[in-house]
C-alpha cells in the first residue's frame, strides 16, 4: 500500500511538470474618435467595441451609431468611431398646383372652348425628418403628409360636334364617359355635365325611379385593398350641384334606390382583399336614407353578413320590383326572394353553378316584369354529351311566374351574360303589355368570349327581332339595355345601348339605329322619366 501511493505522487508530480506555465490576460490599446477629439483606451484583450466606449467614459444616445458595430471584437491599435446621429423634424406648408381636365362635349362646336370650373390651388403641410450625423445633414425625408386645402381642378369644355343629327327623347337620359357623368334631356343636343371628378368608376350608375337623383361609385383615394369605391348621389336638377357622399364604401355588385321610398338607397358590400379577385363578398343588404340637403342617415341592416352559397365570396345581387314590394336575389347556386321583414332568403330556383376555372364566378342575370307578376331569369342550363353540369356552355332564358308557380324557358342558348332588361308598361288601347329586350351569344357554346346581338320579345316568349348590329357587323359587349321611359314622340320605341364605346338608340318599331355620342368614351347608361 505504501508502494501504490509512493508510485502515485511520482507520476503526479512528472504530469504536473509537463503543464506549461500559465499567462495572464494582457491588455490591449485602442483609440476612440468621439465628438471630434481621439483618445487612447486601455482594455482587455478580447474586449468589443461596446466595452471599449464604456471603459473611455463615453455615453452613447438611443441613435448614436458605433464604428464598427458594438459587438465587434478589437485587437490591438483598433479604432473605434463614435457617429453622433440627432434627429430634426419641422413642418413646411406647400402649394398644390391645380390640374388642368379637358372635357369633350359634341353639343359645342369643334375648336370652341368653354370653361367649367375654374382652378384653384390647394395647400398641404409637410412634416420633414432630418437626420445629422456629427453636426452633417445625411438625409432628409417627409414622413408625414396633411392636405389643408384640396386643389379645385381647371375644367375646359372642349367642342367636338359630332354629325349626328339631334333626336328628342323624353325624360332624362344619363351616361358615363371617360369617369364623368353627363345628363341628356329633352333632346340628345342637350347636354350637361352633372359630375366631373373624372373618378367615376363605373360598378354603380343609377338614375332614381323619378329621375331626379343619379348614384353612383367612384374610385376610393385610399389603396385599392384598403378601400375599394366609395357611394355617392347628386341632384339632377339644374345649375351646378354638388354629390352628396353616402359614407358608404365597398360597392361592386349592387346598389340601387328603393322604389315608392324617395330617397332611401339599397346596397351591398364586399371585404377589400390584396388577393384576386379583389374582395371577399359579404352578401348583406343595408338601405340609408338621405336628404336633399345632404344629411345622411344611419344605414339599416336588412340581411347580414354571410357566407353566399357555392362561389359566394363572388357576391350576390339583387333586383326590386317596380313598385317596391318585393325583392329578388340571385348568387351563384341560386335564384329566390328577400323577406323583407325578417331579412330571410327564400330560395326559388336552384342552379348548378358554373365552375370558371378562374378567379371569378357567374351571377344569373334578373329583370322583373313591369306588372310584377313575372321574373325573368338566366340560368345555366344542363350540357350535352359527357360534359359535367358544372361545365356545360349553355345558358337559357326562363320566366318565372309569381302567380302560378311555373317556369317557362322563352329562348335556349341565349348565352351566359344575357342581361334581360324589361320595357315599361305600354298601352295599346285597352290592354297593356310590355316587351323584353336582352342579349344574344353570337357563339352561344363561348358566350363568356362572344360578342352578342340585342334582340326584343314580347314577354311570352313570342315576335322575337333581332335589331342591332346587323348580320356582319362586330357584335355587342355584354351589358344591360335601357328602355326609353316612354315612347319618343313622332318617332316610337327606342333602346339604348353601347356599341364601340359610343351611345345609340335603337327604334324598336323600325329597326333603325342612331349614333349620338362619338368619343368612343361612354361605358354606362341609365334613362328615367
Amino acid at each position: 500500500m505504501t508502494y501504490n501511493i509512493a508510485v502515485f505522487l511520482v507520476s503526479f508530480t512528472f504530469l504536473t511538470g509537463c503543464r506549461p506555465p500559465q499567462v495572464s490576460q494582457a491588455d490591449i490599446t485602442v483609440n476612440i474618435e468621439a465628438d471630434g477629439a481621439t483618445q487612447p483606451v486601455s482594455i482587455p484583450a478580447g474586449s468589443t467595441a461596446q466595452q471599449a466606449i464604456t471603459a473611455a467614459g463615453i455615453t452613447l444616445g438611443n441613435l448614436d451609431r458605433l464604428e464598427p458595430p458594438g459587438y465587434t471584437v478589437l485587437s490591438e491599435g483598433d479604432s473605434v468611431r463614435v457617429r453622433r446621429i440627432r434627429e430634426v423634424f419641422d413642418t413646411q406648408q406647400v402649394v398644390i398646383p391645380f390640374e388642368h381636365q379637358e372635357l369633350r362635349n359634341e353639343s359645342l362646336p369643334e375648336g370652341e372652348t368653354r370653361l367649367i370650373q375654374a382652378g384653384q390651388n390647394g395647400l398641404k403641410e409637410l412634416t420633414y425628418r432630418h437626420v445629422y450625423e456629427d453636426g452633417v445633414e445625411s438625409s432628409n425625408s417627409v414622413i408625414k403628409e396633411f392636405i389643408l386645402l384640396p386643389a379645385t381642378p381647371e375644367i375646359v369644355m372642349l367642342g367636338m360636334q359630332t354629325p349626328f343629327a339631334p333626336l328628342p327623347i323624353p325624360g332624362k337620359l344619363v351616361y358615363l364617359s371617360a369617369g364623368n357623368a353627363w345628363l341628356m334631356e329633352d333632346s340628345t343636343a342637350n347636354r350637361r355635365p352633372l359630375v366631373t371628378t373624372g373618378d367615376l368608376d363605373s360598378y354603380i350608375f343609377v338614375l332614381s325611379p323619378d329621375g331626379n337623383w343619379l348614384l353612383f361609385t367612384r374610385k376610393s383615394t385610399r389603396p385599392a385593398a384598403e378601400e375599394i369605391n366609395t357611394l355617392w348621389v347628386v341632384s339632377t336638377g339644374e345649375g351646378t350641384q354638388t354629390p352628396i357622399n353616402l359614407n358608404v364604401s365597398n360597392i361592386k355588385h349592387f346598389a340601387g334606390f328603393v322604389p315608392g321610398q324617395g330617397n332611401n338607397v339599397a346596397y351591398s358590400t364586399v371585404e377589400p382583399r390584396a388577393t384576386p379577385p379583389g374582395w371577399q363578398a359579404n352578401n348583406d343588404l343595408y338601405t340609408v336614407t338621405f336628404s336633399v340637403g345632404g344629411v345622411v342617415v344611419k344605414p339599416k341592416m336588412i340581411i347580414g353578413a354571410n357566407a353566399g352559397g357555392i362561389y359566394g365570396w363572388w357576391g350576390t345581387i339583387f333586383a326590386w320590383s317596380q313598385d317596391g314590394a318585393q325583392l329578388a336575389y340571385a348568387r351563384p347556386d341560386g335564384v329566390g326572394f328577400v323577406d323583407l321583414e325578417t331579412g330571410t332568403l327564400i330560395p326559388w330556383l336552384d342552379v348548378t353553378p358554373l365552375d370558371t376555372h378562374g378567379d371569378w364566378a357567374w351571377i344569373p342575370s334578373l329583370a322583373w316584369g313591369a306588372d310584377g307578376e313575372t321574373l325573368f331569369v338566366v340560368t345555366h342550363a344542363p350540357p350535352t354529351g359527357l360534359v359535367s353540369p358544372e361545365e356545360s356552355p349553355f345558358f337559357d332564358l326562363l320566366g318565372l311566374s309569381l302567380v302560378n308557380n311555373a317556369t317557362v324557358r322563352l329562348v335556349q342558348q341565349t348565352g351566359m351574360f344575357a342581361y334581360p332588361a324589361v320595357s315599361p308598361l305600354r298601352v295599346n288601347g285597352s290592354e297593356k303589355a310590355y316587351r323584353v329586350a336582352y342579349l344574344e351569344a353570337i357563339f352561344p357554346a363561348q358566350s363568356e368570349t362572344s360578342r352578342y346581338r340585342l334582340v326584343v320579345m314580347d314577354r311570352d316568349g313570342s315576335n322575337r327581332q333581332r335589331l342591332f348590329p346587323a348580320q356582319g357587323l362586330t357584335g355587342l359587349d355584354p351589358q344591360t339595355p335601357v328602355w326609353a321611359p316612354e315612347a319618343i314622340p313622332a318617332e316610337g320605341d327606342f333602346l339604348a345601348v353601347l356599341y364601340q364605346g359610343n351611345l345609340w338608340l335603337v327604334d324598336i318599331g323600325s329597326g333603325q339605329t342612331q349614333q349620338i355620342t362619338g368619343d368612343g368614351l361612354t361605358s354606362r347608361i341609365d334613362w328615367m322619366k
